[in-house]
């Protein structure tokens, strides 16, 4: 009886390290094959060395903003479809292919430092993780639960939907670990009909929550412990009044410089959406965080060759996303030539 539970004790150690090395191969890879010679940078930055942050973060925050990229596609996916017919694989490949590309195109402008590195192979092995895991299910139970439901959708269906659409706006300003899965999971049980699809969704989702609040507070309770990232961002801004600056909401004037007015706004989202203002009001970044180049994305209704440095279809869309090196001198005018075309609009702007 021991030795009998002996070899299964070794088997599972066996697969065990096995399934580590499958999910610790992408990252071995992108990190000893997927770099260039290093660039040293020869800009003379304005603002305060404090408020300085790398530059190839600017490229290397992309591979995170993949994954909220990803949720917002399998949201879009199963609002009309089921969760099998998301391709897990595809955005796995995804992540670590926008992980590779830009790590090279870090080392082209200045290199990252090791710590930005380390926390995108961490994310991109839970990434990796949750969906193999995620796509086991779906592709095998779920499909088969899907199946038995037939083409009307049930009431959970319907919900879980809306959960994935709330929780992908979420992200795109707040940390994942700060999310209530467990509000999620009893709406779950309450609104449940208690349909065969229903029992299985509320079974299906109602365990991942499960498991994503205790993880959650480990990963909240690690932040709280090494501090959390720095939320404003520094960025001076040329062709506007003070004024006309204070007009747009959450901007706070520092003060001004030779070469125009130093400002303290929030980082993700909301940046964009006040460099979209800057823009539109005929304003300029001179420098954000002391760095003269910024990396953006663009959606396109069509594919465009020869666009950005690199391109990805979403899923769900129906549509491209192309990333863009932009030039601190030329950000305005590329935001405001976005606004205007028929054909690609800005999608997010990655500080650093």
């Amino acid at each position: 009886m021991l030795a009998r539970l002996y070899r299964w004790f070794k088997r599972g150690l066996i697969i065990l390290f096995v399934i580590i090395l499958i999910l610790l191969a992408p990252a071995t890879y992108v990190e000893f094959g997927c770099r260039e010679p290093m660039a040293e940078r020869d800009y003379n930055a304005i603002l305060a060395p404090k408020h300085h942050r790398n530059l190839a973060a600017s490229f290397l925050t992309y591979p995170e903003w993949n994954i909220v990229h990803a949720y917002d596609d399998y949201a879009a996916v199963i609002e009309t479809r089921d969760p099998h017919e998301f391709g897990f694989l595809r955005a796995i490949r995804q992540f670590w292919s926008s992980a590779c590309s830009l790590s090279k195109i870090a080392d082209q402008n200045g290199g990252a430092d090791q710590a930005t590195k380390q926390t995108m192979y961490v994310i991109g092995v839970s990434f990796t993780a949750e969906l193999l895991a995620k796509a086991a299910y779906e592709e095998t139970i779920g499909r088969v639960f899907a199946t038995l439901r037939g083409s009307e959708r049930s009431k959970l269906d319907n919900l879980s939907a809306k959960m994935a659409r709330t929780y992908a706006t979420f992200l795109q300003q707040v940390p994942w670990y700060k999310y209530d899965f467990q509000t999620d999971r009893a709406q779950l049980h309450s609104e449940s009909e208690g349909s065969v699809r229903d029992t299985e969704r509320r079974f299906a989702l109602g365990t991942e929550f499960a498991v994503k609040t205790v993880y959650a507070g480990v990963i909240g309770n690690a932040v709280s412990a090494t501090g959390e990232a720095a939320l404003t961002i520094r960025t001076v801004i040329d062709g506007m009044t003070e004024s006309k600056l204070k007009s747009i909401k959450d901007v706070t004037i520092i003060g001004t410089t030779p070469y125009g007015i130093e400002i303290e706004t929030p980082r993700y989202r909301v940046f964009t959406k006040i460099l979209q203002e800057i823009a539109r009001f005929g304003g300029s970044p001179i420098e954000i965080a002391g760095n003269d180049r910024i990396m953006l994305s663009a959606i396109s209704s069509q594919q465009e060759f020869g666009k950005g440095f690199f391109e990805i279809a979403r899923q769900g869309h129906g549509d491209y996303r192309y990333l863009f090196n932009v030039p601190m001198s030329e950000l305005s005018q590329t935001i405001e030539n976005m606004r205007h075309s028929k054909t690609m609009r800005l999608e997010h702007i990655y500080d650093y």
